[in-house]
């Protein structure tokens, strides 16, 4: 899973991340609900399922772990950029303003 992960583009891990909490927080209500149900196959069945809930927990952060670092590390060279080159990012963002612009006014 590492480098599927790292490959990953960050509108896709974040994407990922939300759903693995909606799937954690949906497996830990499942826990809570059947939690007295009888039986052996009712017992082994959430012990299976709280082991893999753990080890999706820890995946989950290390995946948001990683969206963090990136973001964090993307707004560093971005700032980094705009104070090294003040001209060049305003020459940017107005060609992406007009660009904006015409396409907005063309509707």
């Amino acid at each position: 899973m590492g480098t599927e992960m790292t490959e990953m583009p960050d509108v896709a891990k974040d994407k990922l991340v939300a759903d693995l909490k909606v799937v954690v927080a949906d497996a830990e209500e499942l826990l809570r609900i059947t939690a007295g149900q009888a039986g052996d196959k009712a017992a082994a069945a959430r012990e299976k399922i709280s082991e893999s809930l753990q080890e999706a927990k820890q995946q989950l952060c290390k995946v948001e772990g990683m969206v963090v670092d990136k973001t964090s590390r993307a707004a560093k060279v971005t700032c980094d950029y705009v104070q090294d080159h003040p001209w060049h990012a305003v020459g940017i963002a107005a060609g992406v303003g007009l660009i904006l612009g015409l396409l907005i006014g063309r509707r």
